[in-house]
């Protein structure tokens, strides 16, 4: 995305290979496109911007986040209940809901929305996260926060991003029986997870340890949740529309350095 923001305005042709595939890197280049850039291939692996002198205005509605969507979902299968998730592109989410559906959740698509239920035990399934329209890194996490819960033995695979697991310590804080080898992790689902004090490392990491702290028993604090905050819009309050027990506390510490500066 970097390289096609600043290729549509640099001289000469730039050929991006290897390119990701998702469906917000299709919403770029329409985008861009729709300003006057000329941008070819947005989609596949290989992307192709001719520079142009200049971009014009225009108005534009952007697509909606399908890993924010699918985090919500993964929470309704941590937590069990049903959460009606609006303002989605259902197929956007296809390789995120089988995956659900596996392990017990329930997903029905209703237009621009999907309602997603809980009310069985959670069952274990094999992962691996591959480009899209396969299971993204992205929500890696959320998924395995879920799956330290569901009955029997699971497997992660990460095959986009080398250093997806550094959650994981954070995860055995709280109870959860998981084994790293390379790019597999080995989950043991147990009965119950305990609240504790954790740190977000990364997004995506964080967004798993609020789902794991939904779930668990007890307390779980969270600390570094900017991590969490800048992927995730109102994250806690449409949480805790929902009926969480969550909120956002400042440490003295933190209260100290505010008024300092």
């Amino acid at each position: 995305m970097n390289i096609m923001l600043s290729a549509v305005l640099a001289q000469g042709s730039t050929i991006i290979e290897n390119a990701a595939k998702e469906p917000h890197i299709v919403d770029l280049a329409n985008f861009l496109n729709s300003m006057g850039a000329s941008i070819m291939g947005a989609g596949t692996d290989v992307i192709k911007i001719r520079g142009v002198e200049k971009l014009s205005g225009g108005s534009y509605s952007i697509i909606p986040d399908q890993i924010e969507a699918g985090t919500y979902m993964a929470a309704v299968t941590a937590t069990g209940g049903e959460v009606l998730v609006r303002n989605v592109i259902p197929k956007h989410l296809e390789c995120i809901t089988a995956k659900l559906i596996e392990m017990g959740a329930e997903v029905e698509e209703l237009g621009d929305k999907v309602l997603v239920r809980r009310t069985a035990p959670l069952r274990r399934t094999n992962v691996k996260t591959l480009p899209y329209p396969g299971f993204p890194t992205d929500m890696q996490p959320q998924v395995a926060a879920c799956l330290c819960m569901a009955q029997g033995t699971s497997i992660l695979t990460e095959g986009v991003w080398d250093h997806r697991y550094r959650y994981v310590d954070e995860f055995r804080r709280m109870g959860a029986r998981i084994q790293v080898d390379g790019k597999v992790a080995v989950i043991e689902g147990v009965e119950q997870l305990t609240g504790a004090n954790v740190e977000a490392c990364d997004l995506r990491a964080g967004a798993a340890l609020i789902i794991a702290g939904l779930a668990a028993h007890g307390i779980t604090e969270i600390s570094q949740v900017q991590h969490i905050e800048r992927g995730y819009e109102d994250i806690v309050q449409k949480l805790d529309k929902l009926g969480a027990d969550i909120r956002v506390v400042i440490s003295p510490d933190e209260g100290k350095a505010a008024q300092a500066g």
